[in-house]
């Protein structure tokens, strides 16, 4: 597995080791609980996967041009490593009631085969071809692909740590 997925993979494991389903269910009024946050990182996976497969199957990749305010928005989140709060989780990715057990069994394997994926296009389209498009960042290579990922679960992960204090 890709290093940066990997990280993501280990954060999202040190996050939630212990859990049991009634502190993966338990969250403040008006706010996500821990399972709810594993299901949108793991839709966020889901729709990545049929990004890249939607790509190999037409044998090219789907991004693009990128806009300057594309590029900044993809600097700040891949190079500096920086993640916004406060950014409304777009509606495909709102979670929609997975069971905590189903989702902390699922996310790992849907990782998985999105870094397989994510290889594969790599592999085919060069390292410094921008493959799919991001819904806010714009269209972006495999390895800001990868990062975007870790990234946005590290910031996610902060929010399930919190979640575990109050507990």
């Amino acid at each position: 597995m890709d290093s940066y997925l990997q990280r993501l993979q280990d954060a999202i494991t040190s996050a939630t080791s212990g859990m049991d389903t009634a502190a993966l269910t338990r969250h403040p009024d008006g706010k996500w609980c821990a399972a709810q946050v594993l299901e949108h990182l793991y839709l966020t996976y889901a729709g990545s996967v049929k990004g890249f497969e939607r790509c190999l199957q037409d044998g090219r990749p789907l991004a693009r041009a990128v806009t300057l305010k594309e590029r900044v928005a993809t600097f700040v989140v891949t190079s500096v490593g920086y993640f916004p709060e406060g950014r409304k989780a777009p509606e495909r990715t709102v979670p929609r009631g997975m069971a905590p057990e189903e989702v902390v069994n699922a996310i790992g394997e849907k990782l998985g085969t999105m870094d397989e994926l994510i290889t594969q296009c790599e592999t085919r389209f060069g390292r410094s071809t921008r493959i799919l498009d991001h819904p806010v960042l714009g269209p972006l290579t495999a390895r800001q692909w990868r990062k975007f990922h870790l990234v946005h679960a590290q910031h996610h992960m902060k929010q399930i740590l919190r979640l575990r204090a109050m507990n």
